[in-house]
């Protein structure tokens, strides 16, 4: 059975790239653009990980996040947050918050793999 993630992400490169060695790697994966509906987004996709960037039009991955941790049904979901900003007080806000992970852009295509397979053994 294939693995499924969403990812939450508004810049085009970053998507194509993600896109790109997920599905290389047998994941399905879908993507949203912004963040004023990515609960929902969330909820209707039901996917094994999602892939969340802090920077989103709209709101914030850092809001998004916190309502995914207050419902039931996502308060377990891992989460991959990703940042352009790698500073502390960023990784402790989404640690603080039930991020999964946390990853600083620009990563490279081995570091995702990794850090998913970690997240959503095969």
């Amino acid at each position: 059975m294939g693995k499924h993630v969403l990812v939450i992400e508004d810049e085009p490169n970053i998507i194509e790239a993600i896109s790109f060695i997920l599905s290389r790697d047998g994941w399905t994966v879908d993507t949203h653009s912004n963040g004023h509906d990515a609960v929902d987004v969330v909820l209707a996709k039901a996917p094994d990980l999602v892939i969340l960037d802090v920077m989103l039009p709209g709101r914030s991955g850092y809001d998004i996040l916190t309502d995914l941790r207050g419902r039931s049904d996502t308060a377990t979901l891992p989460v991959l947050m990703l940042t352009a900003r790698g500073q502390t007080k960023d990784r402790e806000m989404a640690e603080k918050l039930g991020a999964s992970l946390f990853m600083t852009k620009p990563f490279s295509n081995a570091e995702v793999l990794e850090a998913l397979r970690a997240l959503v053994p095969a």
